[in-house]
Order: C-alpha cells, then structure tokens, then sequence
C-alpha cells in the first residue's frame, strides 16, 4: 500500500498523484460516522475524516499538525507514543489498546488501532489510526455514577479492582498485594463509594460499565490511562 503525506487530505479526497489503493481504504471510511486518521512519522496529524474530528469537537481543518497524544488523558501518552513509535519502527505492524480519550463531552475510554503504511519499497512512511469508542450506556444509566469515575484510581485502587474483578478473596489480595486484611477492605470500600457500589459484584459491574478494564483482557486490567 503506497501512501505520502497528502494521501489524506482536509477535504478527505485522494490526490490524483498517489496510488489507487489507499484511495479505496480512504474512501471506505469517507463519511461523518467513520473515526480514522493520518499521521506522520512524529506521530501528527497530517488529516482525518470528519468523524474522527468530532470526537474531539474540531473540525477537520484545525487536525492537521497536531500531535496525536495531546488528544488523550496526560496519563496514557507516554504509552500510546511508545507503542505508536513502535510501529512507525516497524518493531509491529499494527497494536489495539485502550485509551482515555478527551472527547468534546469529557473523558472516555476508547479503543485505539495503530497501523502502518508503507510506500513502494515497503518502507514505512506515516501510519493510520481508528478510534473506536466505549458504547453508549442505555437510558437508565446514562449520567449515572456507573459511567462516571468521580476520580482517578489510585494504582493501589487499580490493583485492588483487578483483584476484585479477578474474584481474588481479602486474604488472596493482602498475600498478593502486601497489605493487611483491614488495608484491602479499606481500599475495596474507597472504591465501592466512588463508583456508589453496594457490594463487591456490583462493584465489578459498574467498573465494567464505567469502561475502567481494557477490553478483552484477562485477568482484568485497568485502563492505565485512568490511574493517578
């Protein structure tokens, strides 16, 4: 696939002068509904479709120049750049994690897709991302403190839901975690009030529904994006 840094454009078109084939990829996401970007090899932006703009409430012209990582939680840039620039090395082609994105309409955890594109000579050159967001919580819980952090975890907190979320016991977690059963159960009821849980299982659902584990892993682990 053979792409330079005009191979998307702020008018979302193809420039006559590049190859057909990433101007088939582009085409495929050329619409409002689409989250897909450009970027050069310093990790900014070079351009994007318009949905990928109205996640974070700009407009495709104001991208172009931008660095990637400014638009994510100050916590989860130094990761995202480390891995973004492990593609762009071409230590991997291609990664999937979750961030903590800072939409238009405040914090959310998003997954991230990093690939690379390479020109003729199958060097890489610049590299493309998708954002695909947390889904939205139905009507009966939207705005609802299940879907809200009221603050950062603490990375004991962090570790502490893992365990929680793992279905790890008190006496499992203090072996595990250094602490006494009184620091467990001290560190469980912080978080059981910040996320207005009644108990351990609705504790693991709302962290769940609040978008706090990275998709698909397990054991469970927190978003490290959302960790003070």
């Amino acid at each position: 696939m053979s792409a330079g840094q005009d191979a998307i454009t702020e008018a979302n078109t193809c420039p006559p002068e590049q190859a057909d084939d990433l101007c088939r990829v582009w085409s495929l996401f050329d619409n409002s509904s689409a989250r897909i970007a450009h970027l050069d090899l310093g990790l900014r932006l070079i351009g994007s479709s318009v949905g990928f703009a109205d996640v974070f409430g700009l407009s495709v012209e104001e991208l172009p120049g931008l660095a990637l990582v400014d638009l994510v939680h100050v916590r989860a840039r130094d990761t995202l750049t480390s891995r973004l620039l492990s593609v762009a090395r071409g230590e991997r082609s291609r990664f999937s994690d979750r961030v903590a994105a800072l939409t238009s309409e405040g914090r959310t955890c998003t997954e991230l897709t990093g690939i690379a594109v390479t020109d003729d000579t199958g060097r890489i050159d610049s590299l493309v991302v998708l954002l695909d967001l947390e889904p939205e919580p139905a009507d009966d819980t939207a705005g609802s403190p299940a879907t809200d952090v009221r603050k950062p975890l603490t990375r004991m907190e962090a570790l502490v839901l893992e365990g929680v979320a793992a279905g790890m016991s008190t006496v499992q977690l203090a072996s595990k975690l250094f602490l006494s059963r009184g620091g467990v159960e001290y560190h469980v009821s912080a978080l059981m009030k910040n996320l207005e849980a009644a108990n351990r299982s609705e504790l693991v659902s709302r962290a769940y529904s609040a978008g706090l584990f990275r998709r698909g892993s397990w054991p469970p682990l927190v978003t490290e994006g959302l960790v003070e």
